[in-house]
């Protein structure tokens, strides 16, 4: 193994420490890098992925951010992007390399690509290649491959007015009337830019900005075989996530297997999974295919992941890797070509660090990530979801419509169950009422408070 020879760097660093931020959802490499640079005198603060380092440079005004070559929760491109636009004085470097082909754009940058090669050098299971940011159209139509290589961003042109970059109080006085900085600001809470609200898919009720990405997301890896996480709280409508990407795939026409990894015991999940041969166990008095298998050739839905036993985590991992599964109590492995998805409600990335949950395991199902927003984060939505899940009950009986002082108490409400928890108040709302066409505050206070 290597060992990193620390160089001569300048010492002279003004009035106060110098600062770095560290964003990686991988806490082992964020510890290391912080002993590194810990040792050529800065002062380093952590972030577990991008929302919270766009919040904490904003709070802190670090001289540097050294980012990882993934982000657990926004596109490493789109971030890029705008953060290079929000902070045009931060020193920026990505953890694959990606910059050190070009001259260092702080005074320090030497400094940061030595720690990072210490890292790289001790351990280079740990890295990956830096994924080719887009192309980027920009407003006087010239196109750049890197963002770094911009002295500053152009300004919006009016008329024939010619395109000049904006540098220092110029780009900071347009950036307060520019709308990328409401870009910005969706990327700091972990949004991206979005669709027009026609292009909602129909399974996903609200036009909210964080409802409308879920949208993006599902129409942008759906045709892929790219496996999916979906994360969210309970009730928030992972499932439905799930079905609309097997709609949307090309194996659409094939099977689509959910199995909920929390409803099953542990003892019977394996065999529920792989399937079992006769005698396998106890009870096993015929041998039956499991749902990987039963799955092949279309989508495998793998709910409340973050449930499922280390044992087994070992064992779907291999599938996961090689496509083949072996039945218990069998000593062959069958081939399967299935495409998976997984959902949990659960902070994976935290059980990761913390050994609940397999690293590995976890890398190769969060490909693609996609969150199912709390609906306390969209209740603008709420009209429309009182509507829809009013229609859907009035498919055998009248419909029901909703009074003013009802809708009240629903919008004061702060719906820990979410959309499903909704759903359920507006139904023994109208089982409620009965005969009557109108809900009022009476039937969704008794919604409320069953419990």
């Amino acid at each position: 193994m290597q060992t990193c020879q620390a160089p001569s760097f300048p010492t002279n660093v003004g009035p106060r420490p110098r600062t770095a931020l560290v964003a990686s959802a991988d806490r082992n490499f964020r510890q290391r890098l912080k002993e590194t640079l810990t040792g050529l005198r800065w002062q380093v603060r952590e972030a577990d992925g991008g929302a919270q380092a766009w919040v904490e440079t904003d709070s802190i005004a670090p001289e540097a951010v050294i980012v990882d070559s993934w982000l657990p929760d926004l596109d490493l491109g789109e971030f890029l992007k705008e953060f290079r636009f929000s902070f045009p004085d931060v020193d920026v470097v990505t953890a694959g390399g990606a910059t050190s082909h070009e001259s260092p754009r702080g005074p320090h940058r030497q400094e940061l690509l030595y720690a990072l090669r210490c890292i790289q050098d001790t351990d280079t299971a740990a890295w990956n290649t830096s994924p080719v940011l887009p192309v980027v159209e920009t407003s006087c139509n010239r196109t750049v491959t890197d963002i770094w290589a911009l002295p500053a961003l152009p300004r919006p042109v009016q008329g024939d007015e010619k395109c000049a970059p904006l540098q220092g109080a110029a780009l900071a006085k347009t950036a307060t009337d520019s709308p990328r900085v409401t870009a910005a600001v969706e990327i700091a809470i972990g949004k991206v830019k979005l669709p027009a609200a026609s292009e909602r898919l129909p399974e996903l009720i609200g036009n909210a900005s964080c409802m409308l990405e879920v949208s993006r997301r599902i129409r942008l890896v759906a045709p892929r075989t790219t496996p999916v996480l979906i994360e969210g709280p309970t009730g928030s409508g992972k499932e439905l996530v799930a079905e609309a990407l097997h709609r949307l795939s090309t194996r659409s026409r094939k099977v689509f297997a959910a199995i909920n990894c929390a409803a099953i015991p542990e003892a019977l999940l394996e065999a529920e999974l792989f399937g079992h041969t006769r005698g396998a166990f106890t009870g096993a008095v015929q041998g039956r295919v499991g749902r990987i298998e039963a799955a092949d050739g279309g989508t495998l839905f793998l709910d409340e992941i973050g449930e499922m036993p280390l044992t087994l985590q070992s064992k779907l991992l291999r599938f996961v890797e090689s496509g083949e599964l072996q039945r218990v109590g069998d000593n062959e492995t069958v081939k399967v070509d299935v495409r998976i998805i997984a959902a949990t409600h659960q902070p994976l990335s935290q059980h990761t660090q913390e050994g609940k949950f397999r690293g590995d395991l976890y890398y190769r199902l969060a490909v693609f990530l996609i969150r199912t927003p709390a609906l306390a984060e969209h209740s603008q939505d709420l009209p429309l979801l009182v509507d829809h899940f009013l229609e859907q009950m009035g498919r055998d009986t009248p419909v029901k419509r909703i009074d003013a002082s009802a809708m009240a108490k629903l919008a004061a409400h702060s719906w820990p169950g979410n959309v499903r928890e909704l759903e359920h108040v507006l139904e023994r709302g109208a089982i409620l009422a009965g005969d009557e066409p109108t809900l009022t505050a009476q039937e969704i206070d008794f919604g409320l408070n069953v419990n």
